[in-house]
């Protein structure tokens, strides 16, 4: 399968050497540091799962002139979404696939913006892993994913990718719900990184806190309520699966948005708790628990906060 992986961090990097492990034809997609060491050493993973190994395969940072891919993996920080779908423009056929797997709920609806209809898929990466150093990815927990199209239908590209991740080993799944499925994670991912970032505390801490796990709770349910008026039919009892997700995960476990604050990098807040907060306005739900880690974090949107001028 012809895939192309847009974004080779720790996610893209992870889920692409992997599928280029097993003999599928992936050419990964990245920029500066971490492209050269691609391109002169291959690909390393560091994995706590399955040992360590490297990839060689095709590293560019354009694709212009490289043929029509089958599924384009599409894993960049949702504030480059909009900038990433006009690059992969080159590789978008007729029958190609475009998989975004980010965090975030709106990232399917701005691709298809951008790149027409009958392209985008659904799809939730289920994995821990990050740069540890350019060429290098750090692979710590997880590693599955959950797709399928939009609008219910079980396609060819669908199952074409997930016999791609079974030769690999990837846990996959195909999804016929992906709306919910894209809540359910938007939901966990939202309360999760929100309080471990607001605190810079890892999951041991947030939980154990009669205060951080009661305002963990309270923005699980504003975030039940924001997903079914938006029409994804979660349960009311889904805040206390995820809040038994929480008390099940490693001590030490934090979150992407914890990582890159405490990395001094731009955050995926807007795509994250700023997008709720609107959502809450046009549905006309209170959100105060959003807002609250929304209006702390937002100092630190662009990176550290600069010192006030005036």
């Amino acid at each position: 399968m012809r895939i192309v992986v847009m974004g080779s961090g720790g996610t893209g990097g992870y889920f692409g050497a992997k599928l280029a492990r097993a003999g599928e034809d992936v050419t990964f997609v990245a920029r500066g540091a971490h492209l050269e060491a691609i391109r002169a050493q291959g690909l390393r993973v560091k994995s706590a799962i399955d040992g360590e190994w490297v990839v060689r395969a095709p590293a560019v940072e354009r694709l212009d002139g490289l043929p029509p891919a089958d599924l384009v993996l599409f894993c960049v920080k949702s504030f480059d979404t909009v900038s990433a779908g006009e690059a992969i423009k080159p590789v978008v056929g007729p029958d190609t696939g475009v998989l975004p797997v980010q965090n975030g709920v709106d990232n399917e609806e701005r691709l298809e913006r951008i790149l027409g209809p009958g392209h985008v898929m659904g799809g939730v990466a289920q994995v821990l892993s990050t740069i540890e150093a350019p060429g290098i990815v750090s692979h710590r927990f997880l590693g599955r994913m959950v797709f399928g199209e939009m609008d219910g239908r079980e396609s060819e590209r669908a199952r074409a990718f997930l016999q791609a991740c079974e030769r690999a080993g990837i846990q996959a799944e195909i999804s016929a719900n992906m709306l919910r499925v894209l809540w359910e994670k938007y939901m966990f991912i939202a309360a999760h990184a929100g309080m471990t970032a607001l605190t810079r505390s890892p999951a041991g801490v947030v939980r154990a806190v009669p205060e951080t796990r009661a305002m963990y709770r309270l923005m699980l349910a504003e975030m039940v309520a924001l997903g079914n008026a938006a029409g994804a039919g979660l349960g009311e009892d889904l805040a206390d699966t995820a809040m038994g997700m929480l008390d099940n995960l490693g001590a030490a476990f934090t979150s992407s948005l914890h990582h890159d604050l405490a990395e001094g990098k731009r955050l995926e807040l807007d795509a994250l708790h700023g997008h709720a907060v609107r959502l809450g306005e046009r549905h006309g739900i209170s959100t105060p628990m959003l807002f609250a880690v929304y209006a702390a974090l937002k100092p630190y949107a662009d990176g550290p906060p600069r010192a006030a001028t005036a």
